[in-house]
């Protein structure tokens, strides 16, 4: 198998340009060096070096620890015009990677386990969702409760108890939720340069929420000339699947200057409705099948026949993102980043609501959708390369996000359609430094501040009269704001060739305040409510390297997640005859974790690791039964309920451990396994938690050669016995069989082909069997046998 391919262009200097063989992507961090071993150059982010310190060598050696290694003269190097494809290995041995503490270390060094993604893998997968990304690694698990979803699962914890990160900058805020959470689709897959899943507590670095996991997505940077010529790239997607009639188009274009560049990208996607799988299981044939959904005619609802039973009516959507990058590097070591990042979906219907049926076997709900889901980030970024006694390397960042969400839901045979809207306005502002003292000690530090504004709305219309009037809002209507304020210090220390320590600790604090100025809907006795709560969590990792095939790590941290608005101050009628109420003692919920994990390379051929983690939660904030000034109920929307508040009265443990394995059968052809195991329980009611995932993994046989990449894999999932589900679980029959959630697998074929240069297809088929499954806590069904294909065009 060559090692290298040659495509004789155009050179406009000594530059040398080093590419993927088939993403045609520079590569980042080639080690280059001479024949005596003692010069050699790293390239840069873009893939690009200077020979100019080679210049008298004969010969030179390529080397990067995911792609085959390339040995060269200086003669053909010339020959080729200064630019090198390399061809990737069937096993990739990663050792650097984009860490908790914002900025990249080594792989040895870190003591934490973590999965990251490139550009070339979300290529080759076609993932539909920036959730479908982190589903199909096959270490994450990822619930859906409708089509345009996607809630990832991180060891036991999911939601507002994870924590998503754009470009630096947290994308959770004031009101996300402790049930499932959708918005991480707002990101597109198709301008994500990077994305990494770092598990376990991340609250030194990243603060609150961080408790089961980080995932941290970098959007793609506008790259600059290495000439005084403008250059212009850019790049084209089309993409259809069957399962829902995907329809997605992509387009970028970047401006590149020696000092100055743009990128700009849009997407559009448009999903029908979901089809599942025909073959269902022979204990339970009619599980999930759809036979009529509501619809509206002249004024009244009516039952449909659905002629497909399989067909999941309605799901689809649409969405589109927008994408502005620019760069402007300034001549004294300084670099500014603008970013505008921009997503709005069509209605999204919440299909686990519109399966819901009353003893009369009619719909609960004719309506259930989410409205338009918007989403827009501003973030500049200022990166400081200049080194001083403060620092070698740091960024300052600032950035404002604006979301808006809406839920709509009306009653079958009802005429009033409800709307409760959310506006959420997050302001931020980021502080991180870098400084190495030695070869043995390197410190990372910040600060951060965010402050969040919410506004929510309430009304009822009557479809017949055209009425509208004001109705419960589902956060306080007078308004909220929400502020967190934080330091964190880091510090790697190498105090021996096999040992590393890393240790870390973190301050934050919390303040929130929410306005009620409606009394007729609430009949509180208070106007407002005031929190105001701290919270310190640390770490310390132990890496151990006996030799240069093992490697061992031992982790110990905290992290703790501070009560939001959603908390805190949402009122609503949770279920009838109960009322949640504000609780203004609510103070912060803490996990401890601790983790042991070992990796060992045994030559070139197999890699094998393993994580087993341990995590303690106390103070984990449930709903409880609560007084009311010093009523236990109250009369809320006419109705005498049961006063219920979000209460600091859990305590839980979550166990678990993941496997993974990767064999080079051949230099072409290649095996991977993961599996993951995770168990979690709520000791207060004796009961298994909700976002403990079952058993899950994927097998994969991959091949490659020459411009042909191939995939062969097998998905499985383990089942949950009805009796072991989570009680919130037991209490939507609709999601599951009455033996629990049931185990299931599925067989997946993919490929791509690279023309050339500028052209790519790509085609694969999921679910081959097309197997009718849901995936744990899901509220739709998986897709059923599901042909994808898309051709990608780069200019």
């Amino acid at each position: 198998m060559l090692g290298i391919i040659f495509l004789p262009l155009q050179a406009w200097s000594q530059t040398l340009k080093i590419k993927d063989a088939i993403s045609r992507q520079g590569i980042a961090e080639v080690v280059v060096y001479a024949s005596d071993n003692q010069l050699y150059r790293q390239t840069n982010h873009q893939g690009e070096l200077s020979l100019d310190p080679f210049i008298n060598e004969d010969t030179l050696f390529f080397q990067h620890p995911a792609y085959q290694e390339v040995k060269l003269s200086l003669s053909e190097i010339q020959q080729m015009k200064y630019r090198v494809y390399m061809e990737e290995k069937v096993i990739q041995m990663p050792e650097a990677v984009i860490m908790v503490n914002r900025w990249e270390q080594n792989k040895e060094e870190i003591p934490h386990q973590i999965v990251s993604v490139k550009p070339s893998d979300i290529a080759f997968q076609n993932p539909q969702t920036a959730a479908d990304i982190l589903d199909k690694t096959g270490q994450v698990f990822v619930q859906k409760s409708q089509l345009g979803g996607g809630s990832p699962m991180i060891r036991g914890f999911s939601a507002n108890s994870v924590l998503i990160v754009v470009d630096g900058v947290r994308m959770n805020n004031a009101i996300f939720r402790s049930g499932n959470l959708q918005n991480i689709i707002n990101i597109d897959p198709s301008i994500i340069g990077e994305a990494e899943v770092v598990f376990g507590p991340g609250s030194v670095i990243y603060g609150s929420d961080a408790l089961g996991g980080v995932m941290d997505f970098h959007t793609r940077l506008a790259q600059y000339s290495t000439s005084d010529k403008l250059e212009i790239e850019g790049s084209a997607m089309a993409r259809y699947a069957s399962a829902n009639q995907e329809k997605t188009g992509h387009f970028d274009i970047s401006l590149k200057g020696r000092r100055f560049s743009a990128l700009t990208s849009l997407t559009y996607s448009d999903f029908d409705d979901l089809r599942a799988g025909s073959k269902h299981t022979d204990e339970f044939p009619d599980f999930g099948k759809r036979y009529n959904y509501a619809v509206r005619t002249r004024g009244e609802d009516s039952l449909a026949s659905n002629p497909d039973v399989n067909m999941q009516v309605p799901s689809g959507y649409r969405q589109i993102n927008l994408m502005q990058k620019l760069q402007y590097r300034l001549a004294n070591k300084t670099e500014l980043v603008y970013g505008l990042l921009y997503s709005t979906t069509s209605d999204i219907p919440r299909y686990d609501r519109l399966i819901v049926y009353d003893e009369n076997g009619l719909p609960e709900d004719a309506e259930w959708y989410y409205g338009p889901q918007e989403w827009m980030m501003h973030s500049l970024k200022a990166k400081f390369y200049q080194k001083n006694k403060m620092f070698d390397e740091a960024k300052l960042t600032v950035a404002y996000q604006y979301f808006e969400e809406s839920r709509n839901d009306r009653g079958y045979q009802s005429a009033n359609l409800r709307t409760r809207t959310e506006q959420v306005n997050a302001y931020t502002i980021n502080f991180d430094a870098d400084k190495v003292f030695n070869p043995k000690h390197q410190m990372f530090y910040g600060a951060e501040m965010v402050y969040n504004t919410v506004a929510s709305e309430g009304t009822r219309k009557n479809l017949n009269t055209e009425e509208v009037e004001p109705t419960s809002t589902r956060y306080p209507d007078g308004g909220s704001e929400y502020t967190t304020a934080a330091l964190y210090l880091n510090h790697k220390w190498n105090f021996d060739p096999h040992f590393t320590l890393n240790t870390g600790l973190r301050y934050s604090r919390v303040w929130l305040e929410s306005r009620f100025t409606e009394n007729s809907l609430y009949d509180f006795p208070y106007d407002q409510i005031s929190l105001n709560t701290g919270a310190l969590s640390g770490s310390a990792g132990l890496v151990y390297r006996p030799d240069a095939s093992w490697q061992l790590n031992f982790l110990l941290s905290s992290g703790f997640r501070s009560p939001n608005v959603d908390d805190a101050g949402k009122v609503f009628d949770s279920e009838p005859g109960n009322v949640v109420v504000p609780n203004p003692d609510l103070g912060p919920e803490y996990s401890y974790n601790g983790e042991i994990g070992v990796s060992k390379r045994i030559g070139e051929k197999l890699r094998a690791e393993g994580v087993v983690f341990y995590s303690w939660l106390r103070d984990a904030m449930v709903r409880r039964n609560y007084s009311f000034n010093g009523m236990d109920s109250i009369l809320y929307d006419g109705e005498l309920s049961r006063v219920q508040a979000i209460a600091n009265a859990g305590k839980a443990y979550v166990f678990g451990f993941s496997l993974n394995a990767e064999y080079t059968i051949l230099p072409e052809l290649a095996l991977q396994s993961t599996l993951t195991y995770t168990s979690g329980r709520d000791l207060e009611q004796d009961a298994a938690l909700r976002h403990a995932a079952p058993l899950f993994g994927s097998t994969r046989l991959s091949y490659r050669e020459g411009k042909f990449r191939g995939e062969f894999s097998v998905r499985y999932n383990g089942a949950i016995a009805y009796e072991d589900l989570a009680p919130s679980e037991q209490n939507k029959p609709y999601l599951y069989t009455e033996d629990g959630a049931l185990a299931w697998y599925t067989l997946n074929l993919i490929g791509n082909y690279q023309f050339n240069e500028y052209l790519q297809f790509s085609g694969g088929m999921e679910n081959i069997l097309d197997r009718h499954y849901w995936p744990y806590s899901s509220g739709i069904a998986a897709p059923g046998r599901n042909l994808i294909v898309s051709l990608r065009a780069h200019f």
